[in-house]
């Protein structure tokens, strides 16, 4: 197996861990898909994945068909993607995104749990560069075999096809999402969930006291309500 396999295993169990968060999350994602490509889940790839991904954590129909009408509400705020960078102690690099409206306020917060956690704020670049950008799916295992879908979809970018317990995951990079999404719509298959994710290049191993220093810092950053992933180089 490769990275994105021991990446995802790494992360499995702290993943949309809390229900509550997880629909904020998904709520703010239509809401950038709708600003973006328009109420239509036809004609708006992005918002179709985002509705395949509330359906992963189980958000009631109500609550989407809510959130997209609210989306298309001249008044309600945009949210804006942003990227923060910086070390945690013990040299472990961290890469935070953000879904915010308000800047300025997610800037202070994030800064200041670095400087809280004796970790360092980093300049835009700093450690980007460390992690590979990649999109992934997760599709139905049943009827299909991993190893011949991997093969069939390496020409559409694919570059890690494996299965596990929730079913068959391909791994490509992160611009290859759209091209992908198209193939496995036009086969017929269903797409459970798809997302972005950021994978450390390398990894540093750690003592336990040493995690719990980072681990402290990972778990601030998490809490805020800004915050929608945080990647990191330790190793797990």
């Amino acid at each position: 197996m490769g990275r994105a396999f021991e990446f995802r295993k790494g992360r499995k169990m702290k993943r949309w861990s809390a229900m509550a968060k997880a629909f904020t999350r998904i709520g703010k994602d239509i809401v950038m898909a709708v600003k973006e490509g328009g109420p239509n889940p036809e004609a708006n790839s992005r918002l179709r994945a985002v509705i395949q991904n509330s359906k992963a954590v189980n958000m009631p129909k109500e609550n989407v068909e809510r959130a997209i009408k609210k989306a298309t509400d001249k008044d309600t705020a945009n949210y804006k993607e942003v990227l923060f960078e910086g070390y945690a102690p013990h040299g472990i690099a961290i890469l935070v995104e953000t879904a915010t409206d308000n800047n300025n306020r997610t800037v202070a917060n994030i800064r200041s749990y670095f400087n809280k956690c004796n970790g360092t704020f980093g300049t835009q670049g700093s450690v980007e560069f460390m992690f590979d950008h990649t999109c992934n799916f997760r599709i139905p295992a049943a009827g299909l075999d991993p190893e011949e879908l991997e093969l069939e979809l390496i020409d559409f970018g694919a570059e890690e096809v494996f299965e596990d317990e929730d079913g068959i995951l391909i791994y490509a990079p992160f611009g290859s999402f759209g091209t992908i999404q198209k193939e496995l719509e036009s086969r017929g298959i269903e797409i459970l969930s798809s997302g972005f994710e950021r994978i450390p290049q390398i990894t540093k191993e750690l003592t336990e006291a040493q995690i719990a220093d980072v681990e402290k810092l990972i778990e601030k950053i998490e809490e805020d309500d800004d915050v929608m992933n945080v990647y990191h180089t330790m190793q797990e």
